[in-house]
């Protein structure tokens, strides 16, 4: 019997574009032999959208994958949707493909657990610890990873006296500076601020988008970046990197510049090769993550590293980082790379039911 695969893409984020793109390619990609596939698309709003059964690769595209009046009554609940797909016989996992909130940050993680599903990628603490900047970077500092100077601060704290707020940040980290929102990707409300001016206005976007942000020090250098896979035993690639002529690498530098190029390997010092991929493994692992995830380095000119952030659901396109870089490390085509990330996930459920709790 084939296994069905349900395949979770779109959501509330910002993010959602970066999303169907992510599930058309993972999509067209599935062995047909061993999966039936069952698309569930989650709009802007949040409604969860369903068809009646699987769906062939002929007929995906982002047209039809968010074409909600092909999808029988929308409106239901979460619980009605999954307690009914759930209910189909045969062995069965779930493929989240949500970037940012409500999808990368253990909220359907969750769900997926008291579901008591296998599903691919990081479980509820890990995708949570990584979407958020502030909290991860307090795991890195207790793991004693490396980090450019940065400061956390609130929205209320802002609204209470944006003057201090300025002061602040400019005492402690100086420009250039960076200004995140912290739980977001894809670079989105993120800015680089070379005076007062910049700054303010960065700090206003991107509390537009989060209670929660991080300004960091900028490192004037080539930023680094490693895929690693795995649950209790992961695995580094080769480091790799996009050569770009860009001061500020944001979303348009990211998706619509096509001049981009990667290098990988990334031409490395003899020995920061094999130096890059241990703490990529060591970072994941202190961040609990399963599955996958990208880790993101900054090299300065004086060959000291940084390590900028973890990504628990990386860019997964053909063309993206991730999966050219384990082609690129042991030759894994993508369709196998999707293989082993779904094994993981059902070798990650197997061993949950051997405890006490789950019986």
């Amino acid at each position: 019997m084939k296994t069905k695969l349900y395949v979770l893409y779109g959501g509330k984020s910002v993010e959602h574009e970066v999303s169907l793109k992510t599930a058309v390619t993972v999509l067209h990609s599935i062995d047909e032999s061993r999966y039936e596939v069952y698309p569930v698309y989650i709009t802007r709003e949040g409604l969860w959208c369903t068809q009646p059964g699987p769906i062939a690769k002929d007929e995906l595209t982002i047209e039809r994958l968010i074409a909600t009046p092909t999808f029988p009554d929308p409106a239901r609940s979460i619980g009605e949707i999954l307690s009914g797909i759930m209910a189909l016989p045969g062995p069965k996992v779930v493929l989240p493909l949500l970037h940012g909130p409500n999808g990368e940050d253990g909220t359907v993680q969750g769900l997926l657990e008291l579901v008591n599903v296998p599903y691919v990628g990081n479980g509820v603490l890990s995708a949570a610890l990584t979407l958020d900047k502030a909290m991860s970077k307090q795991v890195l500092a207790q793991a004693g990873i490396n980090q450019t100077e940065y400061r956390v601060y609130r929205c209320e704290e802002w609204t209470t006296d944006e003057a201090a707020v300025l002061r602040k940040a400019e005492d402690a980290i100086g420009y250039p500076c960076y200004v995140k929102p912290a739980s977001l990707g894809s670079s989105i409300g993120i800015s680089r601020c070379t005076d007062r001016g910049e700054l303010l206005s960065g700090i206003r976007e991107a509390f537009s988008y989060d209670k929660k942000i991080v300004i960091e020090r900028e490192v004037n250098g080539r930023e680094i970046q490693v895929a690693v896979i795995g649950n209790e035993s992961p695995q580094a690639s080769l480091p790799g990197e996009f050569i770009h002529d860009h001061v500020f690498f944001d979303y348009e530098s990211k998706y619509m510049d096509k001049r981009l190029t990667m290098q990988i390997p990334a031409k490395l010092a003899e020995g920061l090769t094999s130096r890059i991929r241990e703490l990529a493994v060591r970072a994941y692992q202190a961040h609990g993550c399963e599955g996958l995830a990208r880790v993101d380095f900054f090299l300065d000119g004086e060959g000291q590293l940084y390590l900028n952030e973890i990504n628990a659901l990386p860019g997964f396109t053909n063309f993206s980082m991730y999966p050219v870089m384990w082609e690129r490390t042991n030759g894994t085509a993508y369709s196998a790379l999707i293989e082993q990330l779904i094994g993981h996930a059902v070798a990650r459920h197997q061993n949950k039911q051997t405890l006490q709790y789950t019986k």
